[in-house]
């Protein structure tokens, strides 16, 4: 094998059909370290327009806002979390981080199973949308 590990990620399907997964959690991550929806879309690749859309999305999924927006201005425009923005990332983190130490062992059981040659038709598989 080549040294990679089993990326263990959380998704949550909540009951009315939304997802909460790494996509959107990554993005609040980048809100939070960048201070602008258009940086953090651009550090994972996404346009600015797919990061406002899921920015909006998230904001909607509870009962408070995740994403506070500032207009520019003389300071600038740019966004943040709000502080149930922070603890929705905080936890999201947490569960993650829980959730790969309580299934350590199981993973490295998989991981020493692994063929490391075999490549999936079309080569890496990868998520082509954003949770």
């Amino acid at each position: 094998m080549n040294g990679d590990k089993i990326r263990l990620t959380l998704r949550l399907d909540l009951p009315n059909g939304v997802r909460l997964g790494p996509g959107k959690i990554s993005l609040l991550a980048g809100i939070a370290e960048h201070g602008s929806i258009r940086a953090a879309g651009a550090t994972m690749g996404m346009s600015y327009r797919r990061a406002w859309l899921l920015a909006d999305e998230i904001n909607r999924m509870f009962k408070e806002p995740s994403i506070f927006t500032r207009h520019g201005g003389k300071s600038g425009g740019g966004a943040g979390l709000t502080p149930f923005g922070e603890s929705l990332l905080e936890r999201c983190r947490k569960m993650e981080a829980e959730s790969r130490k309580l299934l350590t062992d199981d993973l490295s059981w998989l991981e020493e199973r692994m063929e490391p040659d075999f490549q999936p038709a079309g080569g890496a598989a990868k998520d082509a949308h954003q949770d």
